[in-house]
């Protein structure tokens, strides 16, 4: 069932990995699906979908993208740590141009890709909630503290509500952090549906973790959203750890939330370090 007068909903990031997992779930909600990124062939569309090619640095483009739009969802970015100029444009001035374009139209709430990398360096042992201070372990991880504040801000002095979703593991499971870390698609699909068809949400923060035994988060505080997660990782943790043989206790990338990104020096690539299988779903 769509939600009531749910109109039109803007995807950004529609081509990425993620994003792509979330068409078909978002058709479901509204009218009409704005998907929006920068490839010049984004490929067949579903009925009731268009495409828009925008870039998040430009606020005019963005600004003309949510025109008339109910709610954005913000999966937009650079998605992996990179040098400070290049996560400028897109995740730090282009989550200024989302807010603000959110603002001069009227939208009346953001459901943002947020990731565990903006308190990726607290330590996995101890058990965060979603009041946890920023402590991010890269310049991706601090461009989503960024996004997080301003989101805050545009809430207090705006009344833009946001829904900051901080994505553990969104991929297969193929390590010892992803037993605990992983966030399945079906659940990735529920936590942004939650998102946006709970009547009022303000400015709230919660992590997007599958119902994993292992799942180093907490997010009591956020259980008026009703996100409740169904899959577990659980039953990969035996071969997983066999495979993986003793973890180093001393290694920043085993201890904190963060994992490898918590140990690659500024500015260099986290996800080389990981085996990120690319599940793009196509039409």
């Amino acid at each position: 069932m769509k939600v009531t007068e749910m109109k039109k909903i803007v995807l950004t990031g529609a081509a990425g990995r993620l994003g792509s997992h979330l068409r078909v779930p978002l058709l479901k909600l509204a009218d009409q699906l704005v998907s929006s990124d920068i490839v010049d062939n984004f490929g067949k569309l579903y009925p009731a979908e268009t495409y828009v090619q925008a870039d998040l640095a430009s606020l005019e483009q963005m600004e003309t993208l949510l025109k008339d739009a109910d709610m954005v969802v913000h999966f937009g970015a650079f998605g992996d740590e990179g040098p400070f100029e290049t996560i400028l444009g897109p995740n730090i001035v282009g989550a200024y141009n989302i807010w603000e374009a959110a603002r001069r139209n009227g939208v009346r709430r953001v459901v943002y890709a947020s990731s565990i990398h903006a308190v990726g360096m607290h330590k996995k042992t101890n058990f965060i909630g979603t009041d946890a201070p920023h402590r991010p372990d890269t310049f991706y991880g601090l461009a989503k503290c960024f996004a997080e504040d301003l989101a805050s801000l545009y809430w207090d002095k705006c009344g833009v509500e946001s829904v900051c979703m901080r994505i553990l593991s969104a991929a297969q499971v193929g390590n010892p952090r992803a037993v605990g870390s992983w966030l399945s698609y079906d659940d990735l699909a529920h936590l942004v549906e939650r998102a946006i068809d709970t009547p009022v949400t303000g400015f709230t923060v919660i992590y997007g973790v599958s119902n994993n035994d292992r799942a180093p988060v907490d997010n009591s505080k956020a259980q008026f959203l009703g996100y409740r997660p169904r899959d577990n990782a659980e039953s990969h943790a035996k071969s997983i750890f066999a495979e993986a043989g003793p973890q180093d206790a001393q290694d920043p990338g085993n201890m904190c939330h963060g994992g490898p990104f918590a140990t690659v020096p500024l500015g260099n690539s986290g996800l080389a370090q990981l085996n990120v299988v690319d599940d793009s779903k196509t039409h």
